[in-house]
C-alpha cells in the first residue's frame, strides 16, 4: 500500500478513486501523567516517553487509514494529512486521505 502526502504518485496513474478515508487513534489524559510521572529522559526540553507515545498513535492511526482504505478495494492513499486535537484532556491523532487504485 502506497500511502502519501502528495496528490499524485509519480509514474503512476490513478485510475480510480474511492473516497476519503480516515484513522484515528486516542491517548488519554491518564496516559499523560503516567508519562510526565515517569519522565527521566528530558534533554533539551524533550520527552522521548513522550515523542515515543506520539509515535506509536500515529502509527495506529496510519494503520487504520490502510486498512479502511483496503476495505474500499484501495491500492494506495494520496493527500494524507495528520492532525493532533487536543479533546477533554485527551490528544487525537488523526490520519486522513484519498483512497484510490493506481496502474
Amino acid at each position: 500500500m502506497i500511502i502519501t502526502t502528495t496528490p499524485s504518485i509519480e509514474g503512476r496513474k490513478i485510475t480510480d478513486y474511492h473516497g476519503v478515508v480516515v484513522g484515528e487513534a486516542i491517548l488519554g489524559a491518564n496516559l499523560f501523567r503516567d508519562i510526565f510521572a515517569q519522565i527521566t529522559d528530558i534533554v533539551g526540553g524533550r520527552s522521548g516517553a513522550y515523542e515515543q507515545e506520539l509515535g506509536k498513535a500515529r502509527n495506529v492511526a496510519l494503520q487504520e487509514l490502510e486498512d479502511r482504505a483496503v476495505e474500499k478495494g484501495a491500492n494506495a492513499v494520496v493527500g494524507v494529512d495528520l492532525d493532533y486535537e487536543v479533546i477533554n484532556n485527551m490528544l487525537m491523532v488523526s490520519a486522513s486521505g484519498t483512497a484510490v487504485t493506481v496502474g
